[in-house]
């Protein structure tokens, strides 16, 4: 190969290169923007009157850590218990079938369940875990969870549950289901036990076929 050849190919390269050099930047950019962009177009503000507002860690039955928050964009049946409980709790999960019998299939699919425990101290994950196996939870559903105990006061506080513990341990508390839309607002309640309330059937059925 000739000096002029060489000097050609070797002019040639470097403008290859330099082309390269302030292509890639872009093409790399144009790769990453989805990675970025999206959580951005998804990190919309709460609503101010959001029960998602309070961030509360929870752990489930599985041992998985989440926060209240993350069950944004989905309607669910928000309440409280905890698992040595032997009369009232029993009755709100038995409640909470029956309302559940009351939507059709897709309907039903669609609905997520929370039940957040009133005694962190003895309900862990395991226990949590051996009260779903009991009572055969739809845990694709439904998640038994724990947080600490200064969010279960928050919470409750929040939902409009009022709980008290007594000397020996146990809880005195009331009965609510909470109805929540996709953006965590407060739609219905019942504290209707033993039965599904037909009004709050009524208002999850409208939840669940909205836009």
């Amino acid at each position: 190969m000739t000096a002029t050849a060489i000097a050609t190919a070797a002019r040639a390269l470097r403008h290859a290169n330099d082309h390269w050099r302030r292509v890639l930047p872009l093409l790399v950019a144009l790769c990453l923007w989805p990675l970025f962009a999206a959580p951005r177009a998804q990190a919309a503000p709460l609503p101010g009157d959001s029960v998602y507002q309070l961030q509360a860690p929870l752990v489930d039955q599985a041992g998985k850590a989440s926060t209240l928050a993350d069950g944004r964009g989905q309607v669910r049946v928000v309440s409280m218990f905890y698992t040595s409980c032997k009369f009232v709790c029993p009755l709100i999960i038995d409640t909470l079938r029956k309302t559940e019998r009351e939507l059709d299939p897709a309907s039903r699919d669609r609905l997520r369940v929370l039940l957040v425990s009133l005694d962190p101290a003895r309900d862990t994950p395991q226990a949590l875990a051996q009260l779903a196996s009991q009572r055969k939870v739809d845990t694709t559903r439904w998640t038994l969870a724990r947080t600490d105990a200064s969010h279960v006061r928050r919470l409750a506080a929040v939902l409009g549950i009022q709980y008290k513990q007594l000397a020996d341990g146990e809880f005195s508390h009331s009965t609510s289901l909470v109805l929540l839309d996709g953006e965590g607002r407060i739609l219905a309640r019942t504290d209707r036990l033993g039965e599904a309330d037909e009004t709050f059937v009524a208002a999850l059925r409208e939840a669940l076929t909205g836009p």
